[in-house]
C-alpha cells in the first residue's frame, strides 16, 4: 500500500513538473516565435497526453495486477466450490433416486408376497372351514342316527310292552272264558299236590 502511494505521488510530481516545464517552455517559445511556438506546444501537448495516458495506464495496470489476480483466483475457487457442491448434490440426488427405485421394487415384491400369503391363508381358511363343517355335519348325522336308534329302540320296547299287555289281556279273557268252577277246583287241587 505504501509503495502504491509513493508511486502515485511520484507520478503526480512528474506530471506537475512536466506541466510547469511546459508552461515555462511556452513562455520561452512566445519570445522565439509564434510558428515555432505552435509546433512546439502541439508537440509538448501530445507528449503530455502520452505521459498522462502512460501514468493512468500504469496506475490502472498496477491496481488491476494487484487486485485482479486474487479476485479471479477467489472467483475461480468459488466457481470450483459451487461445481463441487452441485456435483455432490447431484450424486446425493441420484443415490436417493436409486434408493427410492429400490424401495419401490422391494415394495412391489412385498405386495406380491403379501397377496400370495393372504391368498394362501384364505385358501387354508376355506379348507379348514370346509373340514370343520364336514366334521360338524358328521357329528350331527351321528347324533341324529343315535337319536333315531334310541327312538326306535324305545318305540320297539313300548310296542313289545303294549303287545305283551294286549296278549296278557287276551289270555286273561280267554282263561276267564274257559274257567268254570269245576276247572278252578281241579287247578287248585293240582297246585296243592305239587306243593306236598
Amino acid at each position: 500500500m505504501r509503495r502504491l502511494a509513493m508511486v502515485t505521488v511520484a507520478l503526480g510530481l512528474a506530471f506537475t513538473g512536466s506541466a510547469a516545464l511546459a508552461q515555462e517552455h511556452e513562455g520561452g517559445q512566445q519570445k522565439a516565435g509564434v510558428e515555432k511556438e505552435e509546433s512546439f506546444a502541439e508537440k509538448h501537448e501530445l507528449e503530455l497526453k502520452w505521459a498522462n495516458f502512460l501514468l493512468l495506464a500504469g496506475v490502472l495496470g498496477y491496481f488491476i495486477g494487484k487486485n485482479a489476480g486474487p479476485f479471479f483466483a477467489a472467483r475461480s475457487a468459488g466457481i470450483r466450490q459451487d461445481m463441487d457442491e452441485s456435483l455432490r448434490q447431484r450424486q446425493q440426488a441420484e443415490a436417493k433416486a436409486a434408493d427410492v427405485d429400490r424401495r419401490l421394487a422391494d415394495l412391489e415384491e412385498d405386495i406380491a408376497a403379501l397377496r400370495g400369503h393372504s391368498e394362501a391363508e384364505a385358501k387354508a381358511e376355506t379348507e379348514r372351514m370346509a373340514q370343520q363343517t364336514e366334521a360338524e355335519i358328521a357329528k350331527i348325522q351321528a347324533h341324529a342316527e343315535q337319536e333315531i336308534a334310541s327312538a326306535g329302540k324305545a318305540a320297539r320296547m313300548a310296542l313289545k310292552r303294549y303287545s305283551a299287555e294286549l296278549a296278557m289281556g287276551l289270555a286273561e279273557q280267554k282263561v276267564r272264558a274257559r274257567m268254570t268252577p269245576d276247572t278252578e277246583d281241579a287247578l287248585v287241587q293240582g297246585f296243592v299236590r305239587n306243593l306236598k
